[in-house]
């Protein structure tokens, strides 16, 4: 479980199209070789792999991850809840998540569009 008293936000996703393990590692507040270890678990993460099997993580990687770490870290789910709530057909009526997965994602980008002064 997350300490009460780290429950700071997550940074903005910059807009990038590939990030290091690193970049994710510092987005999402997790270490390294735990994003490793999802990706064992949880079959819809998939980094792409390049030279010196490197993994770039995208966009889509990130905010599932943090999906993946507010199951784990906040609601309290073990690895194989977490992995059978992320399956489509679990989360076909789960429509107030979805809200809140959109919300976020629309604050993220209203946060993005008034860094980038575009607003």
């Amino acid at each position: 479980m997350l300490d009460p008293d780290d429950n700071h936000e997550l940074p903005v996703i910059p807009g990038k199209r590939y990030f290091t393990i690193g970049e994710v590692s510092d987005l999402c507040a997790v270490k390294p070789h735990v994003l490793r270890y999802w990706e064992q678990e949880f079959p819809q993460l998939k980094p792409v792999k390049r030279r010196g099997n490197r993994r770039y993580y995208q966009r889509h990687d990130v905010v599932l991850i943090r999906q993946i770490r507010n199951l784990l870290y906040v609601e309290g789910f073990t690895i194989s809840g977490a992995r059978n709530r992320l399956t489509p057909e679990n989360n076909s009526g789960n429509d107030e998540e979805r809200r809140q997965v959109i919300k976020a994602l629309i604050r993220e980008l209203e946060e993005a569009l008034d860094v980038l002064g575009t607003r």
